[in-house]
């Protein structure tokens, strides 16, 4: 097929990877390509419940260097798009909605992507539009409409927090959550706040301390805060080193969960309501496996470029991206990745790629992962 027929490049997902790429595409002079989106602009976020807000704080900063954390692109900022500091997910999608038509991205909804193969030196889209054909591939469709639902045995009792439209819906005054990462105690505290008697079931033995200096591996200081002060209510109760084995109706109504500890001791759990699954998200990667490789933990590899290790071309933008240890999985973190794609795209398209300086000078364009990793001491 010649190349006139062909896009250059189709963005898969228009969240805030596809919408923040989708934008860095257009500033390097990249004319022939689109934002494939099977919903509409923003949907995983418009998916949250009605309570949840971004636990990253919006500020506006522009003007002294420090662009806002939720930001996608240059120039803007969700805290003086939208005048709030935590913005629901509903808040969100507007902004990128906002970000999307300032730029004027070829976004293209109510598209949905069924498969993605090889062909000839490019790639071929099955979508529910009809087949399409681009050089290059970037996958940005995210995590949150991915839930890991089966994680445990029994699972289909329970209900997956990604399943939540609102938490004033829930009847009940007591309630057990599986899982105490940010999605578990962000749930515990909204039923906390309704007044309901909460359960927290998690492998780790704290909540509170410390740990890790990186946000992606312990709880966010806005989530911290607020737990506190919904345990000063006495309705929230954590139980660690809880690993729960499997989930099971008990005799006489209600449910009952199985733990086992650090020391192999089983524990048993009993809930009048079905158990909330805050068990996480396996991501969409799981769609073009066929086109990645994974080491023996399961990570996805990709090269210096965040590109498949087995197929030149396609490339993965957003939350699922890993380096090692470097977890890409929040805005201000996987957003300065979109720069180092754009860049390769456009040096093997022959685009002048000079404005991307731009970024670099914007703390947008990392490309030395040499720099990250644990740094804070106090």
């Amino acid at each position: 097929m010649a190349w006139e027929q062909r896009l250059d490049c189709i963005v898969v997902g228009a969240g805030a990877a596809g919408i923040g790429i989708g934008a860095v595409l257009k500033e390097i002079g990249l004319t022939r390509y689109c934002i494939l989106e099977r919903g509409t602009i923003g949907s995983s976020f418009r998916a949250w419940p009605e309570e949840m807000r971004l636990i990253t704080p919006s500020f506006t900063g522009n003007a002294y260097g420090m662009l806002d954390l939720n930001a996608v692109t240059l120039h803007t900022s969700p805290a003086y798009t939208l005048g709030t500091e935590h913005p629901t997910g509903r808040e969100y999608a507007e902004y990128l909605q906002a970000v999307s038509d300032y730029h004027q991205l070829p976004v293209r909804t109510g598209v949905d992507v069924l498969d993605v193969q090889r062909y000839e030196d490019g790639f071929r889209l099955d979508t529910s539009e009809g087949v399409m054909y681009a050089r290059f591939v970037i996958w940005a469709a995210g995590e949150y409409q991915y839930p890991r639902v089966f994680s445990i045995p029994g699972s289909e009792y329970g209900i997956h927090n990604s399943q939540i439209v609102s938490w004033q819906q829930l009847d009940g005054d007591d309630w057990v959550i599986i899982g105490g990462y940010e999605s578990g105690v962000d749930a515990a505290i909204h039923l906390s706040r309704l007044g309901k008697k909460v359960t927290i079931l998690e492998r780790r033995s704290h909540l509170l301390n410390k740990g890790s200096s990186d946000p992606s591996v312990s709880l966010s200081p806005y989530t911290k805060d607020r737990l506190r002060a919904e345990m000063k209510h006495d309705r929230i109760t954590f139980i660690g080193n809880c690993n729960v084995q499997w989930i099971e109706p008990a005799d006489g109504g209600g449910y009952v969960m199985y733990c086992e500890d650090e020391h192999g001791g089983r524990h048993q759990i009993n809930s009048p309501q079905p158990p909330i699954l805050a068990t996480g998200f396996d991501g969409s990667l799981r769609r073009i496996d066929h086109l990645l490789q994974r080491d023996e933990r399961g990570q996805v590899l990709l090269g210096r470029a965040d590109e498949s290790m087995v197929t030149p071309g396609l490339f993965v933008s957003g939350p699922n991206v890993m380096h090692g240890q470097l977890m890409f999985c929040f805005i201000y973190k996987f957003r300065q990745r979109f720069a180092v794609i754009a860049q390769q795209i456009g040096n093997e398209l022959g685009l002048d790629v000079s404005v991307l300086e731009t970024y670099r000078k914007e703390h947008m364009f990392l490309d030395d992962l040499s720099c990250c990793g644990e740094s804070c001491t106090c």
